[in-house]
């Protein structure tokens, strides 16, 4: 039987289809990538998302929402599996991917920050969940240890926007947290993470948000040029 067509929709800068890719490079699984204006998308789009959300996974003529249901399936379907094998570990792995979605979800409400108040209380809040994940490491590299996890692709994203963000917004997000930072240059040293952006994904990120949050160009400054 042949194997599957795999087509990922999504935009430039989703933090949620870069989990579904870091997998899908982790397993060496050939896939299309189509971005889409999540502002103006397209009729067709609009058809088959059924949340009008990214990303997508097209597996010939399904179509899968939700960045872990859409990582689980590839785990379930594609060699190396990347769950833990013991349920009680796999089920403590879940719930740490769930904290990293509302870890997306807190740096994204600090960068819509209507002013520099609500922005300060926004970034303690964000440490102060990083300090959480801080103590839940261990000695790593990994979240599990030696071996990289789908708990380690769900993370991978965040920990990349961090990093990126952190000479502009100055919130000391790796050097209190030292397994955060070890953990952090371990994946995003990894082929697959590197491989799961575009080239020029520094740059759309950062003005990304230089247009789009309230406080964006007190944060990052003028556009170059």
């Amino acid at each position: 039987m042949a194997e599957p067509t795999l087509e990922l929709v999504s935009f430039k800068t989703c933090p949620y289809v870069q989990r579904a890719a870091i997998v899908l490079h982790e397993k060496r699984v050939p896939f299309d990538i189509t971005y889409i204006d999540l502002r103006n998308p397209p009729d067709w789009f609009r058809r088959i998302s059924p949340l009008g959300k990214v990303p997508l996974l097209k597996v010939d003529g399904t179509v899968l929402f939700e960045s872990a249901v859409i990582a689980e399936y590839l785990d379930e379907v594609y060699a190396p599996r990347l769950h833990p094998v013991d349920a009680l570990r796999r089920a403590h792995n879940r719930a740490w991917i769930e904290f990293s979605s509302n870890l997306l979800t807190e740096q994204f409400q600090m960068l819509m920050s209507p002013d520099r108040n609500a922005f300060e209380a926004a970034g303690h809040r964000f440490t102060a969940s990083l300090d959480r994940l801080e103590a839940e490491l261990g000695a790593g590299p990994f979240f599990n240890g030696a071996n990289l996890a789908l708990v380690d692709c769900a993370f991978a994203p965040l920990l990349m926007r961090a990093t990126i963000m952190e000479p502009y917004l100055n919130l000391d997000v790796f050097t209190p947290r030292p397994r955060l930072r070890t953990w952090s240059e371990t994946l995003l040293d990894r082929d697959s993470v590197r491989q799961s952006v575009v080239p020029e994904f520094p740059e759309l990120l950062i003005d990304s948000w230089r247009h789009r949050a309230p406080l964006g160009r007190e944060l990052f400054g003028e556009s170059p040029g």
